[in-house]
C-alpha cells in the first residue's frame, strides 16, 4: 500500500481560491491530497471569539490529522471576500492571530498562513 501525504486547508467556501490554494500547498510541500475544510470568511471567524464554529473546525482538523497523518495546515484569507470585508491589512492582522490559535490546539502539523491576492494568487503570510 502506498502512503500518501495529506495537508489540510481552512479555507473561505469562495470558489475563487478552490483551485490556487491546494495546488499550491501540495507544490510547495511535496503532497499528495488536500483536505478542505471550509468556513465563510473564516479567517476572521477563527480570529473572533465565536467558539462554537472554531470548536467544530477544530474538530475537522483533529479528523483529518487523525485519518490522514496531515501533517501542513493552511489558513487563508482573501481578497474581496463577501463574508469578512476587511481591508487587506486587517485580513492578514486576522491570518496570523488564527494561526496562534491553530497552534494552541497542539496538533503535529506545520501551520502556514496564506492570502490569496487580487490576481487569484497565492502568498503566504509573515
Amino acid at each position: 500500500m502506498t502512503h500518501h501525504k495529506f495537508g489540510i486547508v481552512i479555507n473561505c467556501i469562495d470558489g475563487r481560491v478552490q483551485e490556487a490554494v491546494p495546488q499550491w500547498l501540495k507544490e510547495r510541500f511535496n503532497l499528495d491530497y488536500i483536505d478542505v475544510i471550509t468556513e465563510p470568511g473564516v479567517d476572521g471567524v477563527l480570529a473572533s471569539e465565536d467558539t462554537d464554529v472554531i470548536e467544530q473546525l477544530k474538530a475537522k482538523v483533529q479528523r483529518s490529522v487523525k485519518a490522514h497523518s496531515s501533517n501542513v495546515l493552511a489558513i487563508v484569507g482573501h481578497h474581496d471576500c463577501t463574508a469578512n470585508k476587511a481591508s487587506k491589512e486587517r485580513h492578514l492582522e486576522q491570518i496570523k492571530q488564527a494561526m496562534e490559535i491553530v497552534w494552541k490546539w497542539n496538533l503535529a502539523v506545520t501551520i502556514v498562513g496564506l492570502w490569496v491576492n487580487e490576481d487569484w494568487q497565492v502568498e503566504p503570510v509573515e
